[in-house]
């Protein structure tokens, strides 16, 4: 069973948050006797670990949460330069490998999207390939998406990282017709030679455990985590 899995996206505001949500609320639901736990490695300003805190009973410290934090909300090398501060991978590094030799799984959001820095010479995709973490890249359903499933996934192998899968994601409300044409999963797995796991649908009520939970059940999310190729 996997053990680990990131997180990624095409950019900010892809639905890296929305999947993580509803994969921990899936396993909360569906895996009580098994324990988990949620990264969020790097974090400029408030957002996702304070979101993850108000959501979930967790048995974690800010700081095993978000090891690696800054005051400005902008990519880590320009907002720890801010603060005159060094972006300590090996420090994230370690709390990372903590909580996964503790956890039966770990969910893990990156930053940003794929390309995004996080050092002056290393960007997700680098990271994501030499820690080898298994990585499911969202898409958000809009125009342009082919293109952008396209060049990520470019990314992603030239970086070596271990792609399991594509999950489209409605940032707006869809129909089924915007969703056919904008994001074919045949298409886009074809020209990717990656799978697509399923389509979040967008979500007015980002409160509702259960509700996150049942779109996760609606995603190959089985195939995913019992699969660690």
């Amino acid at each position: 069973m996997l053990n680990t899995l990131l997180i990624t996206g095409t950019d900010t505001e892809a639905g890296k948050t929305v999947l993580t949500t509803a994969l921990a609320a899936y396993w909360q639901k569906y895996y009580p006797q098994r324990s988990w736990g949620i990264m969020k490695p790097i974090q400029s300003g408030i957002g996702d670990r304070e979101w993850y805190q108000n959501l979930f009973a967790l048995e974690q410290s800010a700081e095993e949460i978000t090891p690696l934090y800054f005051q400005a909300p902008l990519a880590p090398p320009i907002a720890a330069a801010k603060e005159n501060r060094q972006v300590d991978l090996a420090l994230v590094w370690q709390a990372l490998s903590k909580l996964r030799s503790q956890r039966d799984f770990v969910l893990v959001e990156a930053l940003g999207g794929l390309g995004s820095p996080i050092t002056e010479e290393l960007t997700v995709a680098d990271l994501a390939g030499e820690w080898r973490l298994p990585t499911v890249l969202v898409v958000p359903v809009r125009l342009g998406a082919i293109a952008q499933a396209v060049a990520n996934v470019a990314l992603a192998r030239q970086s070596r990282v271990n792609l399991k899968g594509i999950v489209l994601n409605c940032v707006q409300p869809r129909t089924d017709a915007e969703i056919a044409d904008w994001t074919p999963y045949q298409l886009i797995q074809s020209l990717t030679n990656t799978p697509v796991l399923g389509c979040l649908p967008y979500l007015d009520n980002l409160t509702d455990l259960d509700k996150f939970a049942q779109i996760a059940s609606d995603l190959d999310w089985e195939t995913l985590i019992f699969r660690n190729d």
